[in-house]
């Protein structure tokens, strides 16, 4: 995604991945920093490291305590985390409104922190929680406002319904039943592989407009280059480039 932008834009860089170990994240960090890299994107399990190793944090990442974008800045390393406005954008994008809505948040790991977070700031009416950990569900909604612990029972009287747990990442499984969704206005699922999930299929079938979760990657990633470059860019690029990717990796990109 990132690589077909700085082809559109005729821009002089190179997005590339990189495998690093958890006893290695801090080094690697370190040694990156006085490089030519502007950023870095940070992926599961080192976005908690990357929020304590950040000498400036952004107010959204200190708050989730989770950090997906590293931006170096004369050897400073500046931490941020664009997975909730991502998907922010992403329902933005398909004309659903997030002010005054009802949200229902499954999963509370980083990811759900994020976007929790992110509903809040967008003056979401109320959003509520459901997790397995009740320990954890607590931490996602820590300090703010308008947010509570909740289960699938609150599902069915939601506006927007968006899965951030792993559930259906590979498989053929939901995170809550189809009988749930009965009357849901929206459903975002995070997972992206494959990019129709079964809670997706089953919110077809139920009536909800759905969002699959390669729209939220997009906009995450373009928030990504706002930080590195000071530009927006066009997501219709990014998904198109992903889109070719998913196909060229066998998952068919059907939603």
């Amino acid at each position: 995604m990132h690589n077909a932008v700085f082809a559109s834009l005729g821009i002089n860089a190179e997005y590339g991945a990189l495998d690093v170990s958890a006893s290695d994240f801090e080094g690697t960090i370190e040694r990156l920093r006085r490089s030519e890299y502007v950023g870095l994107s940070v992926t599961m399990p080192h976005k908690d490291a990357a929020c304590r190793i950040s000498d400036e944090v952004s107010q959204v990442a200190r708050r989730i305590g989770a950090v997906n974008t590293i931006s170096f800045r004369d050897g400073t390393i500046s931490g941020d985390n664009t997975d909730g406005a991502g998907c922010v954008r992403a329902l933005g994008h398909h004309g659903v409104v997030v002010e005054a809505a009802r949200c229902v948040v499954l999963g509370a790991g980083g990811t759900a922190r994020s976007v929790v977070d992110a509903l809040v700031s967008g003056g979401a009416r109320e959003v509520i929680v459901a997790n397995r950990t009740e320990t954890n569900a607590r931490r996602a909604i820590e300090g703010l406002e308008r947010c509570r612990i909740g289960d699938v029972a609150d599902v069915s009287k939601s506006d927007i319904v968006i899965n951030c747990t792993s559930v259906g990442m590979g498989t053929n499984e939901s995170p809550i039943p189809a009988e749930a969704l009965a009357g849901v206005g929206c459903v975002l699922d995070a997972v992206y592989h494959p990019l129709r999930t079964k809670l997706l299929d089953m919110a077809i079938a139920a009536g909800s407009k759905t969002i699959d979760g390669l729209w939220m990657l997009v906009f995450q990633a373009v928030e990504q280059q706002c930080l590195w470059f000071g530009h927006d860019v066009d997501a219709l690029v990014m998904r198109s480039a992903a889109m070719a990717e998913l196909a060229r990796r066998g998952n068919d990109p059907t939603l």
